[in-house]
């Protein structure tokens, strides 16, 4: 596949480019050029994402069969709200609108933060645990509501121009070999966690669902969340919701050390499973990729 890749250079996107770029065709749209002539077998271009005619004259000439959305402000209180609000919304709607017109498939970037759990001033009980992809989306914050404006967008576009668009709700995604959910002022303080409910992702389990998705049938606009196999901490979740919240709600079937968000959709319609646990991962030693 011919795939244009935006925010292909942050932090989790570069491990995406890194693993596209093999079996396809990779374009990186992002802010700046590489210092270092970057990936070997990836193009790049510069250009502003929130810029409807650099996006649209950008992506009419590349063409791509599918685009990978993933530039973002990607967590709330770095920028002043209205900014990071402005920015990941009108960044979605002029590549989503670009990707329609040349019809290429959309897979891009949500956050769980779509559901309002972590920036609530007071974090709630969820309405079921695990949480499915059909939660209700309550944000309080602009980063939370950035993410179901996109995601709106995301149905508008497939629904006017018949693509297909995917949107990937990752929880706290780690870097192998970092992982600040094991770090001891996170382990050993509940409150630390608390705001979505001890959930993490590796950052390989976030590619193999972006490129699943990208290769995959989906029809329409879906989400999918996407969380590694247990909690952080390692112990029975229920145990951890009554010890922090003193309840859990009336629909939990948790079990164990179960992560608090569903997989099944992804694996039911895409077949992904998330396969790496923190107990393997945290201490792994993986080059991070240059981009």
């Amino acid at each position: 596949m011919n795939v244009a890749v935006t925010g292909g250079r942050g932090s989790s996107g570069r491990w995406i480019v890194d693993r596209l770029a093999g079996p396809h065709d990779v374009t990186v749209l992002d802010r700046r050029l590489p210092d270092d002539g970057g990936h070997p077998a990836v193009d790049y271009r510069a250009l502003d994402l929130t810029d409807a005619g650099s996006v649209f004259d950008s992506l009419t000439a590349i063409d791509p069969d599918a685009v990978v959305h993933w530039a973002a402000i990607p967590v709330a209180g770095t920028h002043p709200g209205v900014d990071l609000f402005r920015n990941n919304t009108l960044a979605a709607h002029t590549v989503l609108s670009a990707a329609g017109r040349v019809s290429a498939d959309v897979v891009q970037g949500s956050s769980d933060g779509a559901y309002g759990f972590f920036f609530a001033e007071e974090t709630p009980i969820p309405d079921e645990l695990p949480i499915t992809e059909g939660h209700a989306l309550r944000p309080e914050d602009d980063y939370g509501l950035s993410k179901v404006v996109t995601e709106e967008i995301g149905k508008t576009i497939a629904r006017r121009d018949g693509i297909s668009v995917a949107s990937i709700r990752p929880s706290w995604i780690q870097i192998p070999g970092v992982y600040p959910c094991r770090d001891d002022d996170y382990v050993n303080d509940l409150a630390a966690g608390a705001g979505n409910y001890w959930s993490y992702v590796d950052v390989r389990d976030v590619v193999d669902l972006v490129e699943t998705a990208l290769v995959g049938e989906v029809e329409g606009h879906e989400a999918f969340n996407c969380v590694g196999p247990d909690n952080a901490l390692g112990r029975p979740l229920v145990e951890l919701m009554q010890e922090h919240y003193g309840a859990v709600p009336d629909d939990c079937t948790v079990t164990g050390d179960d992560p608090a968000y569903a997989t099944a959709k992804a694996t039911d319609r895409l077949g992904w499973e998330p396969a790496r646990s923190w107990r393997d991962a945290a201490d792994e030693d993986v080059d991070v990729p240059v981009v």
